[in-house]
């Protein structure tokens, strides 16, 4: 917990995240990144040097999942939650039988928690995108768009006004799979359709085949975005990155 905390801050800091009196939502899916997320945060928000508050906000696509275990989480955290029911799910896979539904599902989920956010009166929003993520990511864009580019890790969004934060960009996946494992999180089994048939998938499944010619394979997409940097990957301080382990 606490290392986790440290490398949480560490990235919070670098990027400069959190300001005093920030009320900030946290996505949170039921997944392992989204508890871990909203764990980290509520055990940060006790000693952090900038005072913030919490919300955290789950989209219920429609599909059947049961967050009252989340929910008892958020109430042992003492964060208020908020539940937001939609149809996303049955709208995308049964009336428009989308061939591709990730990007319109993602979109449509983003205005439903922009909307909940902004009912809330929250000016940022923690999403639990991790290290792995940030690599997949790059190389999604070079080998599908042709692109050098990846998400940044402070967004901010003109037209709600609100700020995205990623602050678990220094902790590996694996870190995050043993520390929902030993903290047993009430992580809920995705019943998406699409789940572990995307693009994504594709790519974690090369990274994890390459990684294992090239052991630093991840280190060093990673550094690059901070030491040749893309848009807002430079650090505030000195050069900063993680040791995966």
């Amino acid at each position: 917990m606490q290392k986790l905390m440290g490398l949480m801050r560490r990235c919070v800091e670098d990027y400069q995240m959190i300001q005093p009196g920030d009320k900030i939502a946290v996505g949170v899916s039921g997944g392992k990144d989204s508890l871990a997320l909203l764990v980290l945060l509520a055990g940060l928000r006790g000693y952090y040097t900038n005072p913030f508050t919490l919300e955290a906000v789950t989209i219920d696509m429609g599909l059947g999942m049961d967050f009252s275990q989340v929910a008892a989480l958020c109430d042992k955290l003492e964060v208020p939650y908020t539940q937001v029911h939609t149809e996303i799910g049955p709208i995308i896979f049964d009336y428009r039988k989308e061939k591709n539904p990730c990007s319109m599902c993602a979109k449509m989920r983003r205005g439903a928690l922009n909307n909940a956010i902004l009912e809330l009166g929250c000016n940022k929003v923690a999403l639990g995108h991790h290290y792995d993520d940030a690599v997949e990511t790059f190389i999604m864009s070079l080998l599908f768009e042709g692109r050098i580019s990846c998400f940044q890790p402070v967004t901010y969004l003109d037209k709600t006004g609100v700020t995205q934060i990623r602050p678990m960009l220094y902790i590996p996946e694996k870190t995050l799979d043993n520390f929902a494992a030993r903290m047993a999180l009430p992580v809920l089994v995705n019943r998406c359709p699409a789940d572990k048939h995307t693009k994504r998938e594709e790519v974690k499944e090369l990274v994890f085949s390459l990684s294992a010619t090239y052991p630093d394979l991840k280190e060093r997409v990673f550094g690059a975005m901070q030491r040749f940097p893309l848009p807002a990957w430079e650090t505030k301080g000195r050069y900063n990155r993680p040791k995966p382990e």
